[in-house]
């Protein structure tokens, strides 16, 4: 779960962030959800990691049967890079 998409996933191709990812170098977003609210969206997360393995591949291939990258293209016309945005307006 993560409030900003884009930046995690910027985060798991650089290899910041320990765990499944980074271990097994798996780079590609094939599936995602939104939600409103924060305690729906872990409540999914939870379902979704109790589910068995033909149940989440039902799930990613209804919607991405080829299993592309869905964030492929998202680096190529604007990189993120969090050291050069631009600060908050102040108050």
């Amino acid at each position: 779960m993560t409030s900003n998409l884009e930046r995690r996933i910027w985060e798991h191709n650089k290899d910041l962030i320990d765990g499944f990812s980074k271990q097994y170098r798996c780079h590609r977003l094939v599936y995602h959800e939104s939600f409103d609210d924060v305690k729906k969206a872990i409540d999914r997360e939870k379902q979704l990691k109790r589910w068995r393995r033909v149940k989440k591949t039902w799930l990613i291939e209804r919607e991405n049967q080829t299993w592309g990258d869905l964030a492929a293209q998202w680096f190529v016309h604007h990189a993120y890079e969090p050291d050069k945005q631009v600060p908050p307006l102040a108050s």
